[in-house]
């Protein structure tokens, strides 16, 4: 029997023609590259020929990829349909919200949402069903109908849903607390000061690596990571204060007392900040809920 084509394999095609970019596709599904490009390149053998051409200038369709490309988008898009038919035929509209984080989502928005489910108007009350994952996880069950709704980093599209940023926070520089300090502990930091610097970074699964590096990537600054890897926000605070290099993490994962940092700033002067989303299916049997409850995730202004 002939093997049949992998929808992962698929959806890894689909995303590098979106992105542009090896890279830049395997952030958004919480992989490495090189087992997007392993993906890829059995895609290409079971179509038998390259959909993809690397060069300096990055990576474009072959002539058999802007062929081939479209078909795969609409066979993702039809499977889609598919789920979202079912869900529309299936669900349920009981008394839960099933609510999906990130891990880099701060635990004051968390209380939030718990609050806004609480208050949303309706025949019953609803109760929250939280549930705390890696993006890739977290998209994955939003297209599945296993989650309601997400609230992730803004760090990468998903086409066809509905999207509302709720919240944002400053992004900060971590800094060795033994050295000299060459600057004033309350003295900004320009990002394009940063440019030797050597990062910490983790493992790209929650949205705070990605958004590192596309912050850096965008200005065409080195990404000179160190070779390991912190297992958690208070490791890679902790690593910065040894010394083994800087570290840039939103300001509410700040754990570690005494910790030097230094708010980032753009060419402009600005703050970079960190944005955060709620993401849900506008197809969903409660799409007027979840748009009413992002509308109350909305962090209240001053």
């Amino acid at each position: 029997m002939a093997e049949r084509l992998s929808l992962e394999h698929l959806k890894y095609a689909r995303a590098v023609g979106e992105t542009g970019s090896f890279s830049a596709a395997a952030r958004a599904y919480g992989i490495t590259q090189p087992a997007l490009s392993n993906g890829i390149a059995k895609l290409e053998g079971r179509l038998g020929d390259r959909l993809f051409t690397r060069s300096p200038r990055g990576v474009t369709p072959t002539p058999f990829g802007v062929r081939m490309l479209p078909l795969i988008e609409k066979t993702l898009s039809a499977l889609d349909g598919v789920l979202s038919e079912a869900r529309r035929w299936n669900t349920y509209v009981g008394e839960s919200v099933r609510v999906g984080v990130s891990p880099l989502i701060a635990s004051g928005l968390v209380a939030r949402t718990y609050s806004a489910v609480c208050d949303l108007p309706a025949p019953t009350p609803k109760q929250l069903v939280l549930r705390e994952a890696n993006l890739a996880e977290l998209r994955e069950g939003l297209v599945s109908g296993d989650l309601d709704l997400i609230v992730v980093p803004s760090v990468a599209p998903m086409p066809g849903y509905e999207h509302r940023v709720v919240d944002s926070e400053p992004f900060v520089l971590v800094e060795p607390v033994h050295e000299e300090p060459a600057h004033e502990a309350s003295e900004p930091a320009e990002l394009l000061e940063l440019a030797d610097r050597q990062f910490i970074l983790m493992p790209d699964t929650c949205g705070l690596t990605t958004f590192t590096r596309d912050l850096l990537e965008e200005r065409s600054l080195p990404v000179n990571a160190y070779p390991g890897q912190a297992s958690s926000y208070r490791v890679l605070e902790e690593w910065a204060n040894l010394g083994l290099g800087s570290a840039m993490l939103p300001e509410s994962r700040l754990t570690e007392p005494g910790t030097r940092h230094r708010i980032v700033l753009d060419e402009e002067g600005q703050v970079i900040e960190v944005f955060y989303e709620a993401v849900w299916d506008p197809a969903s049997s409660m799409a007027a809920e979840l748009r009413g409850l992002a509308d109350r995730l909305v962090r209240p202004t001053a």
